[in-house]
C-alpha cells in the first residue's frame, strides 16, 4: 500500500527537493502540493527539474482526511501558525521542517535519527533538524554519548546559498555571492540551541562553550563543518568510538581520507573524516544543506514512522565531478 503524503510550501526549496526525492519513492502517493503563491501552476514551472517528471498542480486546497502524512515546508514560524489554524487528524503524521518545534514543544520528536532512531519510529509529530545542527550533531555525537567531551567545543562551517531560503536578500544575489564569503551570525546562531539540547540529552554534565563561526560560501549546496575539541585519547580510539556509535547508521560514514563537498552533495550523506594534533581531535563533516540537512532527513523520519527501510527512496548518488 501506498502512503498518501501532503506538502505544505512546495514552492520553496526544501519543498522542491522533497518533491523530487518523493516521486521516486516506491512507497509513497502525492495527494497534494500547496502553495499560496503558485496556485494552479504545475510543479514543473517553479521546480524545473520536474519538467517530464509530473504532471503535479500546486493547489490552495488541503484535503486532511485522506492523507497519511503531511510535510511542513514553510518558513519559519509559519508553521505553529498553520497548526493553530488548521485541525489536523490525529492519525495523520506530521513532520515540520521549520525551527517551531525543535525545542520538542507540542508534543513533537527532535528528528535526528542518528540520535533517536527509536523514538522517532513510535512519534506522531517530528521536527527536522536544522542544516548546520545536523552537520555539527553528527560530528560530536559519539563523543557525547560517551560522556567525553571534557571541554569547549570550536566549529567552523561554511554553507552553499541554498541554506539561505528561495527569498532574495542582500547576501544571496549572484553579484554579491559569487567569488565572495563571509560570517555570520557569529556565536549567536540558532542551530546552537538544539545543539546543546542534544548533547545535553547525552551527556547532562556538558557545561562548556560552542564557539560556533558559521560562513557563506559561493556555492549552492553543501555543507562542511570542521569541529574541534580536547580529546585524550588516540586517533585510533576515536576512530573506533565512531566506527561503533554508526556502525547500524546507513547513512553516516568515517572516511580514511580527506572528505569534500561533491562526495555528498544530492545524496542524503553524511561522510565524516578525523584527525588528531595534539590533544584537540579535529572532525570535519560534510552533508548536503538540502538533502541530509533537510528534505531527505524528513523523507528519512518518514520511513522510520510508517516502518520501512530507513533508505527508501534515499539511494541517491552524488555527482563526482
Amino acid at each position: 500500500m501506498k502512503i498518501n503524503i501532503g506538502i505544505i510550501g512546495g514552492a520553496g526549496y526544501t519543498g522542491g527537493e522533497l518533491l523530487r526525492i518523493l516521486l521516486d519513492h516506491p512507497q509513497v502517493n502525492i495527494s497534494f502540493v500547496n502553495s499560496k503563491s503558485q496556485v494552479g501552476k504545475p510543479i514543473y514551472s517553479t521546480h524545473g527539474d520536474l519538467l517530464g517528471e509530473s504532471d503535479l498542480l500546486f493547489t490552495d486546497e488541503q484535503s486532511f482526511d485522506n492523507i497519511d502524512a503531511l510535510f511542513l515546508c514553510s518558513g519559519h514560524n509559519e508553521s505553529r501558525k498553520f497548526l493553530a489554524q488548521n485541525d489536523i487528524p490525529a492519525n495523520v503524521k506530521i513532520i515540520d521542517l521549520s525551527t517551531d518545534f525543535r525545542d520538542e514543544s507540542n508534543g513533537f520528536v527532535y528528528g535526528l535519527p542518528e540520535l533517536q532512531r527509536e523514538t522517532i519510529k513510535n512519534a506522531t509529530k517530528v521536527a527536522n533538524p536544522g542544516c548546520f545542527a545536523t552537520s555539527i550533531q553528527l560530528a560530536i555525537l559519539p563523543l557525547a554519548n560517551a560522556g567525553l567531551i571534557k571541554d569547549d567545543i570550536h566549529v567552523s562551517a561554511i554553507t552553499g546559498s541554498t541554506g539561505a531560503g528561495q527569498s532574495l536578500s542582500a547576501t544571496t544575489h549572484f553579484s554579491w555571492r559569487n567569488n565572495n564569503i563571509s560570517i555570520y551570525k557569529a556565536f549567536t546562531h540558532q542551530h546552537l540551541q538544539e545543539i546543546n539540547q542534544s548533547i545535553k540529552g547525552l551527556q547532562p554534565n556538558f557545561e562548556n562553550s560552542i564557539n560556533f563561526i558559521p560562513y557563506r560560501g559561493n556555492f549552492t549546496r553543501g555543507i562542511m563543518a570542521n569541529v574541534y575539541t580536547k580529546f585524550l585519547g588516540t586517533l585510533e580510539e576515536a576512530k573506533e568510538l565512531y566506527k561503533n556509535y554508526y556502525n547500524s547508521h546507513p547513512f553516516t560514514h568515517l572516511s580514511e581520507q580527506e572528505i569534500d563537498l561533491k562526495q555528498v552533495v544530492n545524496t542524503n550523506k553524511c561522510i565524516l573524516h578525523l584527525e588528531k594534533n595534539g590533544d584537540n581531535l579535529l572532525i570535519s563533516s560534510v552533508i548536503d544543506n538540502l538533502t541530509k540537512g533537510a528534505s531527505g532527513q524528513a523523507v528519512q523520519n518518514l520511513n522510520l514512522i510508517f516502518g520501512l527501510e530507513e533508505t527508501a527512496g534515499l539511494k541517491l548518488k552524488s555527482v563526482g565531478f
